[in-house]
């Protein structure tokens, strides 16, 4: 499998005399093919109102002009002694450096932590919205979808896009609206490259919520009164 990467970074000059605009740009670019870096060529553009003046090549170790004010600057630039070492240098320092962080970056695979729960408090035989929550995962690619006895849901599921924690993880969220029933499962199902196999968290596993039947709360409601009832009764 070939590994391919590139960095470019772009430095604007706009110069603005009353009559004409004039832009200068520094654009500064690092290619790789290979993951250990060893071909890793920098190289660095002077271009002026869209046109390339010259360029330094790591390859060269030297500036290159393609025109008359092109090439006195080229021979200009290679004849600082400091500016030379300073290029040699940046092949290191800004093209493998940051080639590196982007390689670990690429790599790196942390799976969510996911929960499932709902909203507030659910009773079977009426509507409820379910809340499916993958946090702290890295990249940022992720599916979560819902199952309903094993089979995906593809109605009455709203989703939230990635979002960005800011720390080189991201978390996700979805949304399930549905009248449950007792005896039918409902799970959501995440998938991303860093777990080996898409996790399966099944609603209730972990409750931090109570569940009730329609017909429990009606019963509890009669059993309450009646106890209210006998109660002043006897008083």
């Amino acid at each position: 499998e070939r590994f391919f990467g590139g960095l470019e970074m772009v430095f604007y000059g706009i110069l603005n005399p009353q009559e004409h605009v004039y832009v200068f740009q520094d654009i500064d670019e690092c290619e790789f093919s290979k993951e250990d870096l060893s071909d890793m060529v920098y190289t660095v553009k002077l271009v002026f109102n869209q046109k390339l003046l010259c360029s330094y090549d790591s390859r060269l170790g030297k500036y290159v002009g393609y025109d008359e004010f092109g090439i006195r600057n080229a021979e200009h630039y290679n004849n600082q002694s400091w500016k030379m070492k300073q290029r040699k240098e940046e092949l290191e320092t800004i093209c493998r450096a940051n080639a590196r962080l982007y390689i670990k970056s690429e790599t790196r695979k942390v799976p969510p932590v996911v929960t499932v729960r709902s909203n507030s408090k659910a009773r079977y035989g009426q509507l409820t919205k379910l809340e499916c929550h993958a946090y702290d995962f890295y990249p940022e690619a992720i599916n979560i979808t819902w199952l309903l006895d094993g089979s995906e849901v593809t109605g009455d599921v709203v989703s939230t896009e990635f979002m960005d924690n800011g720390d080189w993880s991201y978390q996700m969220h979805s949304y399930l609206e549905l009248v449950l029933h007792r005896g039918v499962p409902v799970s959501c199902r995440v998938e991303h490259i860093g777990l080996e196999e898409p996790l399966v968290t099944l609603w209730g596993e972990t409750r931090s919520y109570f569940v009730q039947d329609s017909s429990n709360v009606v019963l509890n409601i009669i059993i309450k009164n009646f106890t209210k009832l006998k109660w002043k009764r006897q008083k």
